[in-house]
Formats: structure tokens, C-alpha cells, sequence
């Protein structure tokens, strides 16, 4: 069955969501047709105020309407500190669930040279250029434990490293409430790996 150009406009448009496949998105057009249409409307209209009036945020490249972000234009923020990112996403779990008070920075990606992404694709001359920073001490990187992750991870060491900021990441290993029976190898290596002594200090 052929769709109408519109509706088939629609679904392609859908298909751009990470994850949507042709029959997840023929399902959300469907839903979104449906009925009252108010709620298509008002989300139509979101994402056209959205696309147009975010942007990235002129210092760590944070979601933001305007030139500065919340998080850097919070003057109660330790400025001794900063935490690398892959995404946005990443900086609002951060803050949420540790408590961190530092600074953020948003790589917006990862590094791949196998898909011909490198260092001048996510930012990382911004990056080194906040390494310059008179009151920056410590740099935490919070990437995820992949390939790509690793070599993000350790090339933002390096720019770290050479402008003489501390640099570490963040651990990874068994989580909280796992049991070693059910968690895969890769994680239990990492957990392995980044071990540290009960009594670090009184031995």
C-alpha cells in the first residue's frame, strides 16, 4: 500500500529518532493522526520553537536558550574542577545523581577514527583551550567503558596531562546491588582492574 506523500513525509521524518525503524515510525504518524489532533499540533510547534531556539552553550556546549548556560553561569560552582562528556544527557545524570559542583564539558561525540571521526570533529581544541584555565586543577572524564570511550578518554588525558591538570576517570565495574554470576566478563575485568585497599592508608 502506497502512502500519501504527506503522510509518507512524516514517517521519514519520524525515522530520524535514534532507534525508530519504518514500522516504529508508521505507528507514532499513525498516533500522532489520530483523533485530536491538538497534541500533534502543540508537539509540532515544541520542536519548531526548540530547533530554533536552542543552542549550545558558549563555554562547555550544554543545551542552553541562551549564550551561556545554567551550569556556567553559576557562580557557587568549584571552578578547580571539570567533567567531560559525551552528551548533554550525560551532564544532567551527572549532577543529578553525584552531587558534583564542578564544571561540565560536552564533547557532543566520541572519537572513531574508523568512522573518520577525530579530534577536530568533537570540539577537543575547545576543550584543551579550558585546560588554560588559571584555576583549573582536576579534569573527571566520564565516558562510557567502549573503544571509542577509551580513546576519548585517553586523549583528553593527554591534553590534560600536558598542560599539567590532574586527570582521572570515572570507575567502572560491578554495579550496585549485582550479583558476579549474572554481570558479563568485560564489566568484571574493569572491576578487577580499578580494585583499591579497604584500609588505603593504614597499611
Amino acid at each position: 500500500m502506497a502512502f500519501t506523500p504527506l503522510l509518507t513525509e512524516l514517517i521519514d521524518a519520524l525515522r530520524c529518532l535514534p532507534g525508530v525503524g519504518q514500522k516504529s515510525a508508521q505507528r507514532m504518524a499513525f498516533s500522532l493522526l489520530e483523533g485530536d489532533r491538538s497534541g500533534s499540533a502543540r508537539l509540532a510547534t515544541a520542536l519548531a520553537k526548540s530547533a530554533a531556539g536552542i543552542r549550545n552553550c558558549n563555554r562547555c556546549r550544554m543545551y542552553t536558550e541562551n549564550e551561556i548556560c545554567e551550569f556556567c553561569s553559576d557562580a557557587s560552582r568549584d571552578d578547580s574542577t571539570l567533567c567531560v562528556v559525551e552528551s548533554p544527557a550525560d551532564v544532567l545524570v551527572i549532577d543529578n545523581a553525584t552531587g558534583f559542583r564542578g564544571r561540565y564539558f560536552v564533547l557532543l561525540g566520541h572519537l572513531s577514527p574508523l568512522d573518520g571521526i577525530g579530534t577536530s570533529d568533537q570540539g577537543l581544541d575547545l576543550q584543551a583551550a579550558r585546560f588554560l584555565d588559571l584555576y583549573l586543577k582536576e579534569v573527571f572524564i566520564a565516558y562510557n567503558p567502549t573503544v571509542e570511550g577509551d580513546a576519548t578518554a585517553h586523549y583528553v588525558a593527554e591534553l590534560a596531562d600536558a598542560q599539567g591538570v590532574k586527570a582521572s576517570r570515572i570507575a567502572h565495574g560491578v554495579p550496585v546491588g549485582g550479583e558476579l554470576e549474572f554481570v558479563d566478563g568485560g564489566t568484571l575485568s574493569h572491576a578487577f582492574s580499578g580494585r583499591r585497599s579497604l584500609f588505603q592508608g593504614k597499611r
